[in-house]
């Protein structure tokens, strides 16, 4: 992968109306962690010297997240809701301060690969000044079309409002995310206009304005899944539906057996053994960590806990933040942990509460049992 120094800049100011939610588009969750959480994840996977938040005004929560996750971003706000170069303007002066890559990633798009980006700037090491993110539509209508020559260089991208009949039949489309080698960034989007159907500034225009000044445009593809925008919350629930999909089988190619794979939800942080079984229905909420060996059975829920070697849990368990369990130990049907340390080898086999307490090493919880 090339040495050049990478500058990631997150565009997260869009307003997400569609979303009809107090809470921004961007803090919406998908496996437990927010899109923006996920970009920020990509930019830190990707080893970027630098990372750069352009919010919208008043998104105050965006920028505290955006903080939270990581401590060394800049944040910078885009005044007026002008388009995606407009946005970018917004962080000129870390731009303006940087040499080497920029990517402009999505807050909204949080489904990319780090291998993605890798391909991304293998393309500008090849000699493009400017490499755009494409896939192969399945109903291109809506999408900006990526207008190519004979030979698959790009020549310009056209937004679906202002493309032909011809153009609009084309469907390799942008993902809206895009890698720069230039010199002077700056410069190309103060350059870029808004003659166009919206009155916006596109950054999709920096690309005939770069092969005007000779430099090469290239066209990298991918998944139509892996750039799903998330603008309304069914394709939230397809994204949560394509994060779950990954999680599933990296699991399974990581040692685990899943019964019914389909029927198995995982957290982004979702930590998971060797060896492991798991029975259909089977919740994994934020911060669980299951050792090797364990058998879960079917219909139950986690969250924030630990689960030992070899451990079998369930039917119907439910296990609530603070429950650590050691090795050996069986928790049953319809048995509540929470706040609680269970001991090697303990049992608690059903219809038991288990709270704020520790449970010794092989002892024997009957049903009925309150702690």
């Amino acid at each position: 992968m090339s040495a050049t120094p990478l500058m990631i800049v997150v565009l997260a100011a869009g307003k997400g109306t569609r979303m009809k939610s107090d809470l921004p588009k961007v803090l919406h969750a998908v496996g437990g962690r927010s899109m923006l959480g996920h970009v920020l994840d990509l930019a830190s996977a990707s080893q970027a010297e630098k990372v750069a938040v352009v919010v919208g005004p008043a998104q105050d929560n965006v920028t505290q997240s955006a903080l939270t996750i990581a401590p060394n971003v800049e944040v910078f706000v885009q005044e007026n809701q002008l388009g995606t170069a407009d946005a970018l303007k917004a962080a000129n002066k870390a731009i303006a301060a940087h040499s080497g890559d920029v990517i402009v990633l999505y807050a909204d798009t949080p489904l990319i690969e780090p291998a993605t980006i890798d391909r991304l700037r293998a393309s500008l090491d090849a000699g493009a000044s400017v490499a755009v993110l494409g896939f192969e539509a399945v109903d291109p209508t809506g999408y900006g079309r990526l207008l190519t020559d004979s030979t698959g260089k790009l020549i310009a991208i056209r937004e679906h409002k202002d493309a032909s009949e011809v153009e609009r039949a084309i469907r390799l489309c942008n993902s809206g995310v895009m890698a720069f080698r230039v010199t002077d960034l700056v410069g190309v989007l103060a350059r870029i206009g808004n003659a166009n159907a919206k009155g916006e500034y596109y950054l999709t225009d920096a690309v005939e304005i770069i092969r005007t000044d000779g430099g090469d445009a290239a066209v990298v593809t991918c998944a139509e899944a892996e750039v799903l925008g998330v603008n309304s919350r069914v394709e939230l629930a397809q994204a949560e539906a394509i994060f779950q999909r990954r999680r599933r089988r990296r699991a399974m190619e990581d040692g685990a057996t899943l019964i019914a794979p389909e029927t198995v939800w995982f957290s982004y942080d979702t930590v998971i053994g060797r060896d492991v079984v798991v029975q259909p229905n089977v919740y994994f909420g934020l911060g669980v960590r299951v050792e090797d060996g364990v058998e879960i059975l079917a219909n139950c829920h986690f969250e924030k806990a630990h689960i030992g070697k070899y451990a079998r849990v369930g039917p119907f368990a439910r296990l609530r933040p603070g429950a650590s369990l050691g090795a050996n130990v069986h928790i049953g049907n319809f048995v509540e942990v929470k706040n609680t340390e269970v001991g090697e080898g303990a049992k608690a086999n059903h219809l038991a509460y288990l709270g704020d307490g520790s449970v010794g090493a092989n002892a024997n919880i009957g049903a009925g049992k309150i702690i």
